[in-house]
This record gives C-alpha cells, structure tokens and sequence, in this order.
C-alpha cells in the first residue's frame, strides 16, 4: 500500500517525463499501462499530459487475446507494466506486434482513451472512450463539489485504477483538493478494516461486491469505522441490505452514478441525502445536464468523452447529448433513481418484464447474496427469464421456498421459469454483473 498526495504525484510525475522521452515517446503517442494499483499510474498520466501523449490504463484481468485487441485497437507504442505484469505485457507486445502506428485522429487535448468493458445487451467489443485533459479536469471538479473534498480529505482508495471509477471518483479528485490518497494494490477486505482503524480515512469508494465481502468479514462488527463520514458505492444498482448495514455502523452510504463516457461523476447522492433517500442516484453533478427520453437517461456535460476511438459517428454521443442506455426515473426533490438497462428487458410473450423487479424479490431472501435475471430463449414465448443467484456463505438457498415466495409476488409471466444456483456471477472488474455473458451461459445449457 502507498500513501500520497498531490506533491509526491508531482515529483513522480517529472521522473516520468523523463523516462518518455528516453524512450522515443512523442506528441500523439499512446502508451499502455499494465499494473496492480501503485502511485507511478497517476504520475504516468500527468506526464502523459505535459508531453502530449495519450494514457491507456488496461485491465491486467483479460485474457492476452482481449489485451492483444484493445493495443491494436488503440495503436499502441508504449506497453509499461509492473513486476507482476512482465510475462503477461511481454505476451501482449509479441501478439500485437508493438510498437503500432500512432493513432490516426489524435487530438491535442486527448489524455486518456479507456476501454468499457464490452457488456452491452448485444455482447459488443470494448469502446474506447477518448477523454480530453479539459473534461477530466471538468470530472475532478464535480467529483470534489460532490463529495465536499478539501485538504483535510483522506481518502482511502482500493478499486482498480485502470477503470474511471477507480480513478476519477475519488483518488484524482482527492489529490486535487490537496487532500491524501492511502492507497491499496489491491482489494482485501481485511487490509481495508485495518487502514479504517489505523490510518483513519474520511471516505473510500466501494462497489456491491467489495461492500458485502467487508459486511461478511469476521472483524466487520468489531472494526472502528467512526472516521469515516461517508463511502461512496456505484457501478449498478446497489441491494438495499448492503447500504442499511453500513447505515447500521452509522456510516452514511452516498452514491455516484456515471459511466466510462462520462467521466464517470453524472449524477450523486450527497451526505446529507443519503440516510434520508437510500439507494438513490442523486442529483446531477455540477455542470452536468440530464433528461429522460423514453425513459433512457441522457447526459450533457464537459466532463464527457469526445466519443470513440476510431468510431466518430457513434449513436451513443449523437447531438452533444450521451444515451446512457440506462433506465431511470426522476422522483421527489429531484432525486434519480437507476432502475436497469434498456436492453435488460425481457420481452415475453408480448409482455415487458424488468429483471430489477425480479432481483429486488429474490434479494429479500435471507440466503440470498446475489441476484442477476435475464431472459432465455422460448420456442412458444420468445424469451423467459432466468433467476441466476448466489448462496451466502453457509446458508444454502432453498430454491421451492423462493419459488413460492416469488409466485404470490408476481404476475404469472414473470415468474422465472429455471432458478439456479451458481458459485459466481460474471462481472466486470467494478462488479457489474456481465448479463450477456451469463445469457449466452444458458443458450447452450439445458
């Protein structure tokens, strides 16, 4: 674990510079970064701004034949890695062939291209997002009104920062405030108990999956958490039981909504909103715009990505407005709510079914850890939903109780028609639960 602020990044940054340059890096380069969590990331890519150079952070979690992709795709000159990346870098350059062209289309402000994860309705290829130094800078200054950051912040930071949650919710916006960064290579529910009690951070940023892993660990109950003022959760919707157990320790859980093309700070949920208004998206950001089309929320702002690398005329950014693809609504005091995806809909037999209300009924079972619907295919309905879930640790589900309780909840078409148990669900390195991966999982299961 290290621990920094924004002179230390500094300092690191111009060493950097330095190393760019002795190794050929020029204006409209790109260069990949292939590592655990450490300090020299955040140095690389201010020094990636001073020298014109676009940052491409990699998820060290895909396969080579994934990372062989994205390089190509981002055409990439530079691979820098840690330790622990060497093997996994030195099979990635040899597959893509490095160095690679410089990109075509390269603007002067670009400073980050970061890829999605690809988990679309449709199972597309990652996108990269093209963020210029104007709209992170927009992003850094949203996420610190936000969250009320200032140099007295610590923050302690445990996500990857090869995603844009990991770094520019909470980590870049800290360093800005002039606040400190304790930050973890990577996530370990006990190391994150020991720095609350220990270093006494103000806030951390947490994802559904690291939230339960931190409620189900023995020292949970016993851990000082008094420091904390608030955590920060996104990334999807988040269980109701997970906030009302840190709410329980009387920690307040705020949330930001966002996605890679939007920097990602969208909407918030604020301290001072969070006990009162629980599971809430929040409200827009500063300088942001929303609006809900067809029940899709848009989003305007200069924290967004110009577009797509190597897709201008992408759909999704079209008129200046990005279609997040996500539906929501928009309740008392002007409070969002994230209520699933636009393509998660299951159309059965006519009938729209959303797996969020399926979800939220299977998550009331005590046993219940996990919930994840999606629909299958039918020969006489076109398509059914499926319950996929996981079990909590010792506590077996018992599948006809839930299917009982789930038949006097809902309608009959609802009702899913397989409920199974699995070990895991697919996700995403922030734990977004891959649906198209777990469709495609069943297509071809009996």
């Amino acid at each position: 674990m290290f621990e920094l602020d924004d002179s230390a990044v500094e300092r690191a940054a111009s060493v950097e510079v330095a190393s760019l340059r002795a190794a050929g890096a020029k204006a409209g380069d790109s260069i990949g970064w292939l590592a655990w969590n450490h300090p020299r990331a955040l140095a690389l890519l201010r020094a990636c701004e001073r020298l014109g150079l676009r940052y491409v952070p990699l998820n060290w979690r895909l396969s080579v034949p994934e990372l062989t992709a994205i390089a190509r795709h981002a055409d990439l000159q530079l691979l820098w890695h840690d330790e622990a990346m060497q093997a996994l870098a030195e099979q990635v350059r040899r597959a893509a062939g490095l160095p690679l062209a410089p990109a075509p289309g390269h603007s002067a402000g670009d400073l980050m291209l970061v890829y999605t994860s690809g988990t679309t309705a449709a199972g597309g290829a990652p996108k990269g997002a093209i963020h210029t130094a104007a709209a992170m800078r927009a992003n850094v200054a949203a996420a610190i009104d936000a969250q009320a950051f200032a140099a007295a912040t610590r923050t302690l930071a445990v996500l990857p920062l090869f995603h844009v949650g990991g770094l520019c919710i909470q980590v870049l916006p800290t360093l800005a405030a002039g606040g400190r960064v304790r930050l973890h290579q990577r996530f370990d529910a006990g190391a994150w108990l020991r720095d609350v009690a220990a270093w006494r951070p103000h806030t951390s940023l947490l994802v559904p999956a690291t939230m339960r892993a931190l409620i189900e660990h023995p020292d949970w109950a016993a851990t000082d958490l008094s420091s904390l003022t608030f955590v920060n959760t996104g990334s999807q919707i988040v269980p109701r039981d997970l906030i009302d157990a840190f709410h329980a320790r009387g920690v307040p859980v705020c949330q930001v909504y966002g996605a890679t093309e939007t920097g990602p700070v969208t909407l918030a949920l604020r301290r001072e909103d969070a006990l009162a208004h629980a599971g809430m998206a929040g409200r827009p950001a500063r300088g942001v715009e929303v609006r809900l089309v067809d029940g899709e929320l848009w989003v305007r702002g200069a924290n967004l990505a110009r577009g797509y690398h190597r897709d201008p005329g992408a759909a999704a950014f079209a008129g200046g407005w990005f279609r997040t693809g996500d539906r929501a609504r928009c309740g008392a005091q002007g409070l969002y709510e994230i209520v699933g995806r636009c393509g998660d809909l299951i159309i059965s037999g006519g009938e729209n079914i959303d797996p969020a209300e399926i979800e939220q009924l299977a998550l009331a079972d005590p046993a219940v850890a996990e919930a994840a619907v999606v629909g299958v295919p039918d020969a006489r309905w076109g398509e059914v939903p499926l319950l996929a879930l996981v079990a909590r640790a010792g506590q077996p589900v018992d599948v006809e109780r839930l299917r009982r309780a789930l038949e006097s909840r809902l309608a009959r078409y609802k009702q899913p028609r397989r409920i199974v148990v699995l070990d895991a669900l697919p996700k995403t390195a922030l734990g977004k639960v891959q649906r198209a991966v777990l469709a495609q999982s069943f297509r071809t299961t009996p």
